[in-house]
Parts: structure tokens; C-alpha cells; sequence
């Protein structure tokens, strides 16, 4: 099981719902997401694919949705 990159209780409404733009309205890939939220707030991880998905899985979570379904995936 990998390490989760993404705190869930450091994503804010705002951020997830920034997040969700990203993915769902702009059809960002994981990696790019990563890329978008580190040039945004920052982040060692830069375009991590694994980035990614945790904050795409963090953020849904955080919006009463499931990452892996409609529409995120």
C-alpha cells in the first residue's frame, strides 16, 4: 500500500473545490493536477502522478464524492 501524500484535513472547501475544477470542468489528468496545485500552494512534489490522486481522492472525500466514480474518474 503506497504512503499517502495528501493530508485529507489540510484541504480546505476552497481548495476542493479548485481541485475539482481542475479534474472534472478542465479534464486535468492526476499529474497535471499535482502540477496545478504545486504552482498554486506549493509543494515538493511537483507533477507527481501519485500527488495527484491523493489530492483528487482527498478533495472528493472532502466534497461528499468518490474519486474513483463519476465524474472525477
Amino acid at each position: 500500500m503506497k504512503p499517502n501524500l495528501v493530508d485529507p484535513a489540510t484541504i480546505t472547501t476552497e481548495m476542493a473545490a479548485q481541485i475539482r475544477a481542475w479534474r472534472v470542468d478542465g479534464d486535468y489528468t492526476c499529474r497535471a493536477v499535482a502540477q496545478a496545485a504545486t504552482d498554486l500552494w506549493g509543494s515538493e512534489h511537483g507533477s507527481n502522478q501519485l500527488y495527484g490522486q491523493d489530492l483528487c481522492a482527498a478533495a472528493a472525500t472532502a466534497l461528499g464524492e468518490d474519486s474513483s466514480k463519476e465524474p472525477w474518474n
